[in-house]
């Protein structure tokens, strides 16, 4: 499908076909409800190469309804509690790397990369298992109970004995934390009117929190309580008294964490999506689900049970037995139900699994990088170090704001949004391999940092969008898997490459050149389209 016939919006063609008169009827009836649609409403995005017409009718009736109820403060609610999840899942990251070279002083381990690969398997872990209960049993259990998880290791990683057992801490945190990129842009995206969908991007932005909030309390508690490097120093012994600088991040990044999956419980009472209970087959629910919200905030809500019946029993969204191989294997499958959703998929992972290599490289990384070119760069002190990370990282809130407004834009789109992005993070990173002082330094780590959340971020939204909402979650998570999976093999690369030199800033450059060739090739352009 070309970029242009993506974008125009046009009646179901042969799924539209297969409905009985009936089922015609009554959807030709709904196509005056949304004012702000105009003339013609906007097709759902993978309508032209679904196979249950019963499945697209019913779903083409509650993206009306959700056009019709519009934006309200429940989706603000939304927009913060997942965005939770995003800061989260940035915190896992950013704290490995923040406390890996003073967690390695003190425990003198023989393979010093192993916290990198514990955090990435617990993260890939989290992701398959997060995302394929997602689709299976719902968003609402692991929504609620994933940050729960992830508060109690983290802090319990901060107590560790040894480099064994904080490893191990690590990886369970991880888990917890590993399906929040899927739960997030589900859960956020199947209650959204299709003229907000961009904003799925922007909730990139807490990406870019979470990473400030650590950076900014490691610039406190490391800059305090950490020990010098113990090889510098003949005789010198990294004891934990005097290295509890880590561990005050620990407990506090996991107190934080706490606070937020309380937050989950009680600032909102999640109720399953209408999409999640389509695929089940709950009709009576799904209309309930939607006149609650829209009786809430004093919408109006025209959808009916009779509307939804009409359409007749969704066949595709589940197997007879829940918990069996078949009932994954249909999600599976599903990801590949035409040559040109298959062909989506393939790129969406390849995408996820050059990203998983790129970003570990330059972000997970970067406090070994700083400290290494810091002597030469001027900077004598570990005060300095951490605030340039901090300044770094608060960059990165600015990213995903401008990458949802760009592929909101017509001439851009999600896919031009993402090429844009990686390449201008590619000429940055080559050109921060040249950099000789440190106000070069500085400013150049700023910029990578806002330019690939602009890609990072429409990659989120992008993928959710694309994906059929009742195989969404497990796609989704074979995506973020890949993506850990490198993040694994970043450790590899990077023990190899030594993150001391430049070498990891040229693999990065040029793995950002191949995802904006990969954002071109694309063949679905979410932009003007409602998700399915």
């Amino acid at each position: 499908m070309s970029h242009e016939m993506s974008n125009t919006p046009r009646p179901l063609g042969d799924v539209e076909n297969k409905l009985d008169p009936d089922v015609k009827q009554v959807r030709d009836d709904t196509n005056t409800m949304d004012d702000f649609q105009g003339p013609g409403q906007a097709q759902e995005i993978l309508a032209p190469f679904h196979a249950d017409p019963a499945f697209d009718g019913k779903m083409h009736f509650v993206n009306n309804a959700l056009d019709e109820i519009g934006w309200t403060g429940y989706h603000w609610k939304l927009f913060t509690l997942t965005g939770f999840g995003y800061a989260v899942d940035a915190l896992q990251l950013s704290l490995q790397g923040i406390i890996a070279v003073q967690a390695v002083y003190e425990f003198e381990p023989s393979y010093q990369k192993g916290l990198t690969i514990a955090l990435y398997v617990g993260m890939l872990v989290g992701a398959l298992f997060w995302g394929a209960s997602a689709d299976i049993i719902g968003r609402k259990i692991a929504f609620n109970i994933s940050l729960f998880i992830c508060s109690i290791f983290t802090i319990a990683a901060g107590a560790a004995p040894n480099w064994v057992v904080l490893g191990l801490f690590v990886a369970l945190a991880a888990f917890g934390a590993g399906g929040n990129l899927i739960l997030d842009t589900t859960v956020f995206l199947e209650y959204l009117p299709s003229n907000k969908q961009f904003l799925v991007s922007c909730l990139a932005a807490w990406w870019g929190i979470g990473c400030t909030l650590a950076g900014l309390v490691a610039w406190g508690f490391m800059t305090n309580f950490s020990c010098s490097d113990p090889t510098a120093t003949p005789y010198a012994k990294c004891t934990k008294a005097s290295n509890m600088g880590w561990r005050y991040e620990m407990y506090t990044m996991g107190s934080i964490i706490f606070a937020m999956s309380v937050a989950r419980v009680t600032v909102i009472r999640l109720q399953e999506t209408p999409k999640f209970l389509l695929g089940q087959g709950k009709d009576a629910e799904v209309v309930a689900n939607l006149k609650s919200l829209a009786t809430k905030y004093n919408r109006s809500c025209s959808i009916t049970l009779e509307q939804l019946e009409a359409c007749g029993v969704i066949h595709t969204a589940h197997a007879k037995r829940v918990f069996s191989f078949g009932e994954l294997w249909i999600h599976v499958r599903s990801l590949f139900l035409s040559k040109t959703v298959a062909y989506t998929t393939v790129l969406i992972w390849l995408s996820w699994s050059m990203i998983g290599l790129a970003y570990p490289l330059f972000n997970v990384f970067l406090p070994y990088y700083l400290s290494s070119r810091g002597v030469s760069f001027g900077v004598t002190s570990t005060y300095e170090t951490w605030r340039n990370y901090a300044l770094v990282q608060v960059c990165g809130i600015f990213g995903p704001i401008l990458g949802g407004y760009m592929s909101n834009v017509r001439v851009l789109g999600r896919r031009y949004t993402m090429v844009i992005g990686a390449l201008i993070t590619m000429a940055f990173f080559f050109a921060y391999s040249q950099v000789d002082s440190q106000a070069q330094n500085v400013a150049y780590s700023c910029m990578i940092s806002f330019t690939l959340e602009i890609y990072y971020a429409v990659l989120y939204g992008f993928t959710a969008e694309t994906l059929p909402s009742a195989h969404r979650a497990t796609g989704n998570g074979i995506a973020v898997a890949f993506c850990r999976f490198m993040g694994a093999m970043s450790a590899v690369i990077a023990t190899e490459a030594n993150t001391q030199t430049s070498a990891p800033v040229f693999i990065c450059a040029a793995l950002y050149g191949a995802l904006a060739l990969c954002a071109f090739l694309f063949p679905l352009e979410p932009y003007g389209m409602r998700a399915s």
